[in-house]
């Protein structure tokens, strides 16, 4: 292969929040360091921060004013991150980010990131899910967008290197120690494959996202396949709560994450024929007061958790899918047996809450389309520009798609990996977040962890020797890997990827049993042993596919080792079943973590989680009447 080689400090792989924040770190922190940002795709266009869009995208922050008040505020919300995660997450770490917040928002403030504000000039923050207070500020539908650009303007007014249109698709392991020593690269504008970078850095960051292109039905973007998953595990570093993926209802046309105001205008759920099902997943007598009680809140209840009971549509909708029908949300008319009236006195408070104009009380009961243009026609515009027209009848197909990894590398209080070298931030990383997140925490989470991975990775990047003295043998057999895969014969690339995302959505989304987890792994080994080949999509995305092996086995087998039912991880006893296993706090608050050992077998261990007593503090004094 045609190999360069570059050196330096710190190296960022990935380019959404959680990377640019690294490296901007690094550089303020280190201003003579040599930092480098490889990407797979372009600057300020590729991943996840640089495309995403939801109805008001929220960035979590504890700022002196938020509510409940006082100089000890944070602590309310580090409890809600500890005690929301299910108690299967380091509480230290969310602590961490609870007390960082308000000073992540002020940076981005600092950047020209245009936070709404209210007209005494604070931040202006409303009641997420999962959040107990006011937290979630916001600039509108494209915050993420906002925070990204604005980032990227900060990166190129700095003296950071960019690598574009790189696949990392391996660590470089020192030759005498147990540290990682930079990545190798694979050319994505190769036409050949044969171009292949190798980084040497004293220090390196993972903060390449989620990998949800492990799953058929998704919503992230193409190149977010869960690659750092599979280097990281490869390499030897810890993985922690695998199993917590966060799925829920979106549309297939458009990746749109039908949460809040999409729930709350109460469509119909009806498969391609027009037949309503949601009904029959409920009991006989279930009164439609209760359905649409459940369907009103699954709008405040997105993604799907164990600890809500609207986890029914989510099922409801994943049992018909998986019996060969298409699944539309209708806006036309409203669901059998409905009428506005049936709503409780605080769902039809909170729906003229979140009005922003009044239609009527006719219009309103007429239809779900009427609804959603009253609290949200912002919604019914997008999707008319992308060719989804509500106004004539259309309907939203949707699926049950992943939407964000809980779970990832796991990290300490410096974003320092079980690896010295290693960083990891973003969604990639793992241990500050357990089972649920509340909302506008994976922005938060990016901002916070991203700058304290690269100020320690520009730290240790001063103390560590330059000169790289990597593992020659692990660096051989790499290559030789890589060079199989040009000329091996196998299954093609193309054909592995799609048969591994089916088995992950069949077998690991929201419907879990033991069977189908153990017959996922193997189907997944069978596969595996054809071998992947190189075809026509290239290189480097035959080297990804190969890391997305490892993804999907540590999430089956966690998924396998956790045998409740907690967040998003539904366990279900049998296939007829559509309650889940309960969630059982005596045996299961710990976290499971997996490192592949020498042999290359994978090594499941429970432990459990670091704690501090904060939230134990506030639960004692939530019992005894104080706030």
């Amino acid at each position: 292969m045609n190999i360069s080689k570059t050196e330096c400090d710190v190296l960022v792989v990935g380019s959404g929040g959680a990377a640019l924040r690294a490296a901007i770190a690094a550089k303020e922190v280190s201003p003579q360091a040599r930092v480098l940002v490889l990407t797979k795709g372009e600057l300020g266009k590729s991943g996840v921060t640089a495309k995403a869009c939801s109805d008001r995208m929220a960035f979590h922050a504890t700022l002196p004013y938020t509510e409940p008040g006082g100089p000890d505020n944070w602590r309310y919300h580090a409890d809600d991150v500890y005690r929301m995660g299910g108690y299967v997450s380091d509480e230290d770490l969310a602590e961490i980010m609870a007390r960082e917040s308000g000073s992540a928002l002020e940076y981005l403030l600092n950047l020209g990131v245009p936070f709404v504000k209210r007209p005494d000039g604070k931040v202006d923050q409303f009641v997420t899910d999962g959040s107990e207070y006011a937290r979630a500020a916001y600039t509108g539908p494209y915050t993420a967008v906002d925070i990204e650009q604005a980032l990227v303007k900060r990166v190129r007014s700095l003296d950071i290197e960019l690598m574009e249109h790189r696949a990392a698709v391996f660590l470089l392991r020192d030759g005498y120690e147990d540290k990682v020593m930079g990545v190798a690269a694979l050319n994505e504008r190769d036409p050949r494959g044969e171009a292949l970078d190798i980084v040497y850095a004293a220090a390196t960051v993972l903060a390449t996202g989620g990998g949800g292109q492990v799953f058929a039905l998704n919503v992230f973007p193409e190149e977010n396949t869960g690659s750092s998953y599979g280097m990281a595990l490869n390499a030897g570093a810890e993985l922690v709560n695998m199993e917590f993926i966060q799925f829920g209802a979106a549309s297939l046309a458009t990746n749109f994450n039908c949460s809040g105001s999409m729930f709350r205008a109460l469509p119909r759920i009806v498969d391609e024929d027009g037949r309503e099902f949601l009904i029959d997943y409920f009991p006989a007598d279930t009164p439609f007061a209760q359905i649409y009680d459940i369907l009103f809140r699954k709008g405040s209840s997105w993604p799907v958790s164990y600890e809500h009971d609207t986890r029914i549509v989510d099922v409801a909708i994943y049992k018909e899918i998986d019996k060969g029908h298409r699944v539309f949300l209708d806006y036309a008319e409203n669901p059998r047996g409905f009428s506005f009236e049936l709503l409780s006195e605080r769902n039809r408070d909170r729906y003229t809450g979140e009005m922003r104009q009044n239609l009527g009380e006719e219009a309103r009961r007429a239809s779900p389309l009427n609804r959603l243009r009253e609290i949200n026609p912002q919604a019914v515009e997008w999707f008319e520009e992308r060719w989804i027209n509500l106004s004539a009848g259309e309907k939203i197909e949707v699926g049950i798609c992943a939407q964000h990894f809980q779970g990832g590398v796991k990290i300490r209080e410096r974003a320092n990996s079980s690896l010295l070298g290693l960083y990891a931030a973003g969604e990639c990383a793992g241990g500050q977040h357990g089972a649920n997140r509340p909302g506008g925490h994976s922005l938060l989470d990016c901002q916070v962890f991203g700058r304290i991975a690269g100020e320690n990775a520009a730290t240790e990047s001063r103390k560590l020797k330059k000169l790289p003295i990597v593992n020659d043998t692990l660096l051989r057999n790499s290559l030789e890997g890589l060079e199989d895969l040009k000329g091996r014969r196998g299954l093609a690339a193309s054909q592995v990827r799609r048969e591994i995302k089916k088995i992950m959505s069949r077998s690991a989304s929201v419907f879990r049993t033991e069977r189908r987890l153990v017959e996922a792994l193997r189907e997944l080994d069978a596969l595996r042993r054809e071998k992947v080949a190189q075809d026509e999509a290239g290189l480097a995305f035959a080297a990804e596919t190969v890391l997305m092996f490892p993804l999907a086995e540590t999430i089956l087998r966690a998924s396998i080792t956790r045998d409740e039912s907690r967040g998003p991880h539904l366990r279900f006893a049998s296939e007829e079943d559509i309650n889940p296993i309960p969630r059982d706090d005596e045996a299961w608050h710990k976290y499971i973590v997996i490192r592949r050992t020498g042999e290359g077998e994978m090594k499941i261990e429970t432990r459990n989680p670091i704690t501090t007593g904060n939230s134990a503090i506030l639960e004692r004094q939530r019992r005894h009447g104080r706030p």
